[in-house]
C-alpha cells in the first residue's frame, strides 16, 4: 500500500495496543512514523523495528504527555528527524476508576491533562504548519463512554467527552485551511490493559456486545487509516466509533 507515501505521521501512546497498530498500519501505508510512550522501552524497539522492517523510518522518545513542554519538544524533535507532520493521531491515555465522592482534584486533573491537554497541546504544535501548507489531518482518540458514560469513571467520561467537543470546535476552524479534524471512539478493545480487568470482566462485556467479541487493535487502526487517507477527504468534525454495537448514534 502506498496510500500515505511520503507523508509524516506522528502518534501519540504509539508502542503498544492501539497506538501500536495505528503506528504499524500507517507505516505500512508508506508513512514514516513518530511516535512517544511512557517508560516502555521493549515495546517501542519492537515497534520501531516494524516500521523499518516495512522501510519506513521510525523516531520514538519516551516521555509523559502531560508535560506540555516535554510534548512540544518531543513533535519538535519529530519533525527535525522526519520532516513536517502530516497526520497527527492523539492515542495516548490513561485510566483511574473510582467512586466519584471519593475521587481527588488532582485525579480529575491528572485525566484532563493526559487526555484532554495533551491533544490541545499536539494539535496546537502541528496546526500551523499544516494550516500554511493547505492540508493535513488531526485524528483525535475519545471512547464510546463519551456517549454512554460508566460508573467509577467520571474523569475518564469527561475527558473524552471534552476531546469531543474540541475535535468539532476545532474543525470548523482547521477545514477552510485544508485541514481535516476528526475523533475516533473505539469501543471495548482486546489490548494489554483490558485483559488485565481478567477473564470475568472480558466474559460480561462480551456478553453485552452485540458483536458478541472485543475489538482487535488493527480495527481500529483501520478507522484511523481511513480518516488519514484520501478516504478521509469528506470527513470534517467527525466520530468514527467502531465499538461493536456497543453505543448505535
Amino acid at each position: 500500500m502506498t496510500e500515505l507515501a511520503g507523508q509524516v505521521a506522528i502518534v501519540t501512546g504509539g508502542s503498544r495496543g492501539i497506538g501500536a497498530a495505528i503506528v504499524r498500519a500507517f507505516a505500512g501505508a508508506g508513512a514514516d512514523v513518530a511516535f512517544c510512550h511512557l517508560d516502555d522501552e521493549a515495546g517501542a524497539a519492537e515497534t520501531v523495528a516494524a516500521v523499518t522492517a516495512l522501510g519506513r523510518r521510525a523516531h520514538a522518545e519516551s516521555l509523559d504527555v502531560a508535560e506540555g513542554g516535554r510534548l512540544r519538544g518531543f513533535i519538535a524533535a519529530a519533525e527535525t528527524a522526519l520532516g513536517p507532520t502530516d497526520i497527527l493521531v492523539t492515542n495516548a491515555g490513561i485510566n483511574l476508576r473510582g467512586a466519584f465522592e471519593n475521587l481527588s482534584e488532582e485525579t480529575f486533573r491528572r485525566l484532563l491533562d493526559v487526555h484532554l491537554m495533551h491533544t490541545v497541546i499536539a494539535a496546537q504544535a502541528v496546526y500551523p504548519g499544516m494550516a500554511e501548507r493547505g492540508r493535513g489531518r488531526i485524528i483525535t482518540v475519545s471512547s464510546q463512554l463519551a456517549f454512554k458514560g460508566s460508573p467509577n469513571l467520571t474523569p475518564y467520561c469527561a475527558a473524552k467527552g471534552a476531546i469531543l467537543a474540541f475535535t468539532r470546535a476545532l474543525a470548523l476552524e482547521a477545514a477552510p485551511r485544508g485541514v481535516r479534524v476528526n475523533c475516533i471512539a473505539p469501543g471495548p478493545v482486546d489490548t494489554d490493559l483490558t485483559r488485565a480487568r481478567g477473564a470475568e470482566w472480558r466474559a460480561a462485556i462480551e456478553a453485552s456486545l452485540p458483536a458478541g467479541r472485543l475489538g482487535m487493535p488493527e480495527e481500529i487502526a483501520a478507522t484511523a487509516l481511513l480518516l488519514a487517507g484520501r478516504g478521509g477527504d469528506f470527513y470534517v468534525g467527525a466520530c468514527l466509533s467502531p465499538n461493536g454495537g456497543d453505543v448505535m448514534h
